[in-house]
C-alpha cells in the first residue's frame, strides 16, 4: 500500500484504502500497523486535523480497532 508523509512527531506515513476500509500507519520507530474496518470518514477525521498523533490515540487507539503489525 502506498503511504503519504505525514508531519508528527508518532506517525511517520499513513495509507489507506477505502475499498477495504484498511488504515495502514507506519510510526516514526519504524513499527508498521495495519488497523481494519476504519470507515472513510474516520480516516478523513485523522488526516484532516491538526494533531494527527493526538487524533490518531482518540479516533483509532482508544476506540481498540483490531490491528495487525506487518
Amino acid at each position: 500500500m502506498d503511504r503519504e508523509s505525514i508531519e508528527s512527531s508518532m506517525i511517520k506515513s499513513l495509507g489507506y484504502d477505502a475499498s477495504s476500509f484498511l488504515l495502514e500507519v507506519e510510526f516514526t520507530n519504524g513499527k508498521v500497523y495495519q488497523y481494519l474496518d476504519v470507515l472513510p470518514d474516520v480516516y478523513s477525521s485523522l488526516v484532516d486535523s491538526d494533531s494527527v498523533g493526538k487524533s490518531f490515540i482518540a479516533l483509532i487507539k482508544k476506540p481498540g480497532y483490531e490491528h495487525i503489525q506487518l
